[in-house]
């Protein structure tokens, strides 16, 4: 996990520091990338892979200075909020996952959505009026809400060709964020920012950035061994799939997880990733009904949103249990889009 720390003593008394929080996946970098390119300054990055998220902990704010939070759960960090804001930091927060009872504070500005059609990007993109929207656009496909970027692509008169080349970049930063250790993913999301925020255009990182297609032929490669993968329980709503404990089942667990769910839209899917002690579990609604991931998840320790959730440890002895629940659950009503 990439993490930044910083002693006080080693800062001046009168400076202001401003700090980025953001989570690795697609949602949470393009955010931040969008959010620095309208508003440019010197910054410290705080962020880590898919499931690293109780990050405000590791922020050394203290009064005045400025914490930016993209796509990671209020509710897995309010200690570490309560914390910055009690030593006098400004916090503005964007966030779509669950988030509990939002602190009332004046120096906490919080734009939270938890409807199923809103992601972190779109709300960072209705808070900039739109600006840099290309990359607003890499944020929603990565985070499988076709239907709601090509809504906004079309507004904002992109071309197909164009709509096509954001969506596999989207798709690629999701898919590079899974991983247990940086060790895992083709590269670390905290350098991943470093070349994204380089293009004021997507398009030119297509262009011009090896590492996508790096990144690209990893992605098939880890596909081709997941897509085999008989479902270990299978039934009128859904399916449940196991990957055995390794790399490549690690990266593609999300991957497989918004395929399975792209290419059958009705369903619900389950994909789990073997450890030593259990599993670790990505749940996906259906797409046609996205809502009850985060209440299925929320009852085995879990945690997200209503359309995508996750388990960061099922024990093993739980997953009869877990299946049992997932094959009762009650998935929401039709997408509503904004």
């Amino acid at each position: 996990m990439a993490r930044f720390r910083l002693r006080h003593a080693e800062r001046g008394s009168a400076m202001v520091m401003r700090f980025d929080v953001r989570n690795g996946d697609a949602d949470g970098l393009c955010a931040a990338v969008q959010w620095r390119l309208h508003r440019p300054g010197a910054v410290r990055l705080v962020t880590g892979l898919k499931r690293d998220i109780a990050l405000l902990q590791d922020v050394p704010a203290r009064a005045g200075d400025e914490v930016n939070v993209f796509n990671i759960s209020m509710l897995r960090n309010r200690a570490g909020l309560l914390d910055l804001l009690d030593q006098g930091a400004h916090v503005r927060y964007f966030d779509h996952h669950a988030a509990g009872e939002v602190p009332r504070h004046p120096h906490l500005e919080a734009h939270i959505d938890e409807a199923s059609a809103v992601c972190t990007r779109l709300l960072v993109d209705r808070h900039l009026g739109g600006a840099c929207r290309a990359w607003a656009l890499v944020g929603i496909y990565g985070d499988n809400m076709a239907a709601v970027a090509d809504r906004l692509a079309l507004a904002g008169g992109f071309e197909p060709g164009d709509c096509a080349g954001l969506r596999r970049l989207g798709m690629l930063i999701n898919y590079n964020a899974y991983g247990e250790h940086e060790q895992d993913v083709r590269i670390a999301p905290r350098l991943l920012y470093g070349l994204m925020v380089r293009y004021r255009d997507p398009r030119d990182m297509l262009a011009h950035e090896g590492i996508v297609d790096e990144i690209d032929a990893v992605r098939h490669a880890d596909l081709r061994q997941a897509v085999g993968t008989m479902p270990i329980w299978r039934g009128a709503g859904g399916s449940v799939r196991a990957l055995p404990d390794a790399p490549w089942s690690r990266r593609v667990q999300g991957c497989l997880a918004n395929e399975l769910a792209s290419s059958e839209p009705e369903l619900a899917h389950a994909v789990l990733v073997a450890r030593d002690d259990g599993y670790v579990v990505s749940v996906r609604a259906p797409l046609a009904r996205p809502d009850g991931a985060h209440a299925l998840c929320s009852r085995f320790g879990g945690a997200g949103r209503a359309r995508a959730a996750g388990i960061d440890s099922l024990p093993r002895d739980e997953l009869p249990r877990f299946i049992e629940a997932f094959a009762a659950a009650s998935w929401g009503s039709r997408v509503a889009m904004p």
